[in-house]
Order: structure tokens, then sequence, then C-alpha cells
């Protein structure tokens, strides 16, 4: 007869089932769980054995949960999940508060907007940063960052933040009276990012591709487009909130996409997976 007890069943069985039945493979869990396949597969066979039940279908293709583990796996993972925060909460470095670095304009446009939601959500204080008051060697461990780039980083957790969209941005008041939005003036920021000389490239526009003002930050050149002192070659997912607040228009349904975006980052040595998903949960959606 079996034990229905989970009494003397150690945990890493418990998580095993829970990593692999939320991945669907026991090669992911083994991943997330920085142990061999063989090692998921086995503690997952001793749990299943200690219950009486199987947990998981095999077959050549893989693993599925059966009836029993797919009823099963949303109160482990619930239970796990209640578990891993009071430990936080009460002993780990969730007492410490989150720093998000970025910079202005990413704080401004991106963070802040979502900052409502984390605070319904969770009590830990949290604090923005800008990249130009503080050099990265001088974050602490549980810093997170919010950096352009292609995904270079190693031994960091990372997700990017949307897929980088350009197009040509102005203030609705500097197109009255005119009938084409090739003679405003433009603006650009400097930097290795994509700019006019693309665009111009990438829809054939007949405009020189040469900026009528050129800023140091985005941040600058956003409040000059906003302000009405030209068009910009600006974020869409970033300006999503002046675009839908009528502050900013587009000038053209032509996109360009560049292979670097805005991506999140953490140091997984100072960062749980826990708090990790609590600020991907909030910061990283669209």
């Amino acid at each position: 007869m079996s034990d229905l007890s989970l009494n003397n069943v150690p945990l890493d069985w418990v998580r095993a089932f829970e990593i692999a039945g939320r991945t669907g493979s026991f090669t992911a869990a083994a991943l997330e769980s920085n142990v061999t396949q063989a090692s998921i597969s086995q503690r997952i066979t001793n749990l299943e054995r200690r219950i009486g039940a199987r947990l998981f279908i095999r077959n050549a293709r893989g693993v599925t949960l059966s009836v029993q583990g797919e009823a099963w796996l949303p109160y482990v993972s619930a239970a796990l999940r209640s578990l891993d925060e009071s430990y936080e909460e009460l002993f780990g470095i969730q007492r410490e508060k989150i720093t998000i670095s970025a910079s202005a304009s990413v704080i401004e446009l991106w963070l802040s907007p979502r900052l409502r939601e984390w605070q319904s959500k969770y009590s830990q204080q949290i604090m923005l940063s800008t990249m130009v008051l503080q050099a990265e060697d001088n974050l602490p461990d549980t810093t997170i960052r919010i950096e352009y780039g292609a995904g270079e980083w190693k031994n960091h957790h990372k997700i990017p933040l949307f897929a980088e969209q350009l197009s040509p941005l102005v203030s609705p008041e500097l197109l009255t009276g005119n009938t084409s939005w090739l003679g405003v003036p433009r603006l650009a920021v400097s930097g290795p990012r994509l700019g006019w000389h693309e665009w111009a490239r990438h829809t054939g526009d007949p405009i020189t591709p040469v900026p009528k003002i050129r800023f140091d930050s985005f941040s600058a050149a956003l409040s000059a487009a906003v302000s009405g002192s030209g068009v910009l070659l600006a974020s869409l997912p970033l300006c999503s909130n002046l675009l839908e607040q009528g502050k900013l228009v587009r000038l053209s349904e032509h996109v360009l996409e560049p292979q670097e975006t805005y991506w999140l980052i953490a140091n997984k040595d100072g960062m749980t997976k826990s708090q990790w998903t609590k600020v991907v949960e909030v910061f990283a959606k669209a």
C-alpha cells in the first residue's frame, strides 16, 4: 500500500516534477535545475513510486503529463511559489530593495507607467537609477539593468523587452499647414544606432539624410519632438503612450527593425529566480 503522505519526500523530487511539468521537458528541467537529465528522471521516478501514481507518460518523442500529473501540477506550483516567496521574505535577499538601472528615457517611458502594478502586487522596495549616475561596476548584485544590445550577456538572466521598431514621429501641431512632412526639420540622437541615413536607404524617401538638430540623449530629442521642434526617428514601443495620448503622430507606415533591442538583464549570482520572475512579470509586459 502506498504512503499517501508527503512526509519524508525530498523537496527536490517535488521540484523536479514541477519544473518538468511546467516546461514540458526533462531536459529543460535539468537545465533550469543545473543537474543532469538523468537526475531529473530519477527524482520523478522516485516521486511516482512514493505516491503510487504515474505523473508523466514517457514516449519516444519525450514526456507529457498524465491526467493525474496535470491535475496535481497547479497545486504543486502554487505551494512551491508560496514556499519560495515566504523564504525570501523572511531569510533571503528579498529583504533588500531591487534596483533597476536604465537610461532616463526608458525609466520615464517604459518603467514608470508600470510602477503602479508593481506596488499593487509586491511590498518590496524598488529603486530606479539612471545609468549615467552609476557605473555598472558599482551597482549591487541585486540590480536589474535595461540595456540596448543583441543579447550578448553571459551568466545573466535576460529577456528582450520588445521587438524594436523605429519610425518618424512628430507633434501634430507641426503638421498644421504643411502639405508634406519631408520639409519638417529632422531631429537626431548621436550614437551608433540606426538613424536617418538608414531610413532614407530603407524607404527611398527623397530627403537628404542630414539631421537639422542633433542631441546627445534620446530624452532631450523626444522632448523637442513633442514640443514641435521637428520629426524624430523614434522607438514605437517606447513612445506608445505618447502616440495614444495624441502628443505624437506617425508619419509613415514603414519601420526600421534593428537587430539590437532593449533587454532586461540581471546577474544570476545576485538575483533569485523568484525575484527575477516577479520583475519580468511586471516590467517586461507589453
